[in-house]
């Protein structure tokens, strides 16, 4: 099928049972087909000609997007800047720079949910932007008591049939006492606070304390394995709220780790929590992060033993109470992380996982599909002839018919 290029009306054709212009369709129809081309090309629609710069503004059009099942996911970059202006697109397999940054220069990402991104500012203000449109609302404050607690996880929910339907739920407290909050978008306002109920896990292990002493040469931060690291690079401050949510029969679970590198699940419908039991001992060195594949909790482990580095993906089996590898990184890969002192930042969209790999002495993407078991090493983002060093990403479908 030929398709003819609308800004050329005086250009005459041949008639043909295979060809068409796209002139020939009404409006409602020429709305439809351009609803199934990739997001990318809605930057591009209103350079066409004008019939598409009006396709591109008319809230038909978005009605049409909204039908779309799903889209090939892009990833909001962070890098050490905090810049986020910078995404993956997965369809094009290209990297490219946002016409509607976030505005915000204090903000950064933490959390995602289709076709929008929750971005918190250094005062605890919490704002909801669309990367594609630019559109965003800056959401009512939390109460005094609340921005207080000690924040563990910011996960956010969109609704499938109403894509500007979100909520965000907060997951704060000191363990063991959790709470957890809701913001729902239909309303403008949070809801009452929640107490959690602790649930004991027999499998979950005790985690001694550790002393440390002030070093003036160093950077020291408490790394997810629970170890106090010095390093001259810290993690990304986006990612220190490392949670996912999941859904299923119709409870929702929070996950996040806790510092002392383990898993703890908060059932938002039973209002209780527990504790997974670790994948390795407690004064192993790895890097660790969790991720929602395809509705269920994974997660990813970078660890070393016996001079060499492994990556490994792993599932937990709730009937049997013990993890489960799915999935691995192939060996030849991941013994280039081998003493590095390498940290991952991991976030997945439908069967993919996209993993930031840092250290002082380099840094990597790659992308993992677990249907098919490959791993590929991205290339390197270039800005100003220079490759940009991110520290994490955060995926979301790029839909402009999204808003807040």
């Amino acid at each position: 099928m030929e398709l003819a290029d609308c800004s050329s009306s005086s250009r005459k054709r041949k008639s043909s049972s295979l060809s068409f212009s796209m002139e020939e369709l009404n409006q409602d129809l020429l709305e439809r087909v351009l609803s199934w081309l990739p997001t990318s090309t809605f930057f591009r629609l209103s350079s066409v000609c004008k019939r598409w710069k009006s396709v591109a503004d008319s809230p038909s059009f978005k009605l049409a997007c909204s039908q779309i099942p799903s889209r090939d996911p892009w990833f909001l970059m962070v890098d050490h800047q905090l810049n986020h202006s910078i995404v993956f697109d997965s369809a094009e397999k290209t990297w490219k720079e946002l016409n509607f940054p976030n505005s915000s220069p204090d903000s950064i990402p933490v959390a995602a949910s289709g076709g929008l991104v929750c971005f918190r500012t250094a005062s605890g203000k919490f704002i909801v932007s669309n990367p594609v449109t630019g559109s965003s609302r800056e959401l009512p404050p939390l109460d005094a008591d609340t921005e207080n607690q000690s924040l563990h996880a910011i996960v956010m929910t969109t609704s499938s049939k109403h894509p500007s339907n979100y909520k965000l739920v907060l997951v704060y407290g000191e363990l063991p006492k959790l709470s957890f909050k809701v913001y729902n978008s239909c309303l403008n306002c949070w809801e009452e606070e929640t107490l959690l109920l602790g649930r004991k896990n027999k499998q979950a292990l005790e985690v001694d304390s550790i002393d440390h002493h002030d070093d003036e040469d160093a950077v020291y931060f408490l790394s997810k394995a629970g170890n106090v690291v010095a390093t001259n690079m810290q993690r990304s401050p986006s990612k220190q709220y490392s949670s996912v949510i999941t859904s299923k029969d119709g409870e929702e679970i929070v996950y996040f780790l806790n510092s002392c590198g383990t898993i703890v699940a908060c059932n938002l419908s039973q209002k209780s929590f527990t504790e997974y039991p670790r994948l390795l001992p407690v004064f192993s060195e790895y890097s660790i992060d969790v991720v929602e594949c395809r509705g269920e909790l994974l997660v990813v482990v970078l660890s070393e033993f016996l001079e060499s580095a492994s990556l490994r993906v792993w599932r937990f089996d709730q009937d049997n109470g013990f993890w489960h590898q799915i999935a691995a990184m192939p060996p030849a890969m991941s013994h280039e992380f081998y003493g590095k002192k390498v940290d991952i930042n991991c976030v997945a969209s439908g069967h993919q996982i996209f993993i930031c790999f840092n250290s002082a002495e380099l840094f990597s993407y790659v992308l993992c599909d677990l249907v098919t078991n490959e791993w590929v090493e991205l290339p390197k983002c270039s800005m100003n002839g220079e490759a940009v060093d991110f520290m994490s990403a955060f995926s979301f479908e790029p839909r402009i018919e999204a808003s807040v």
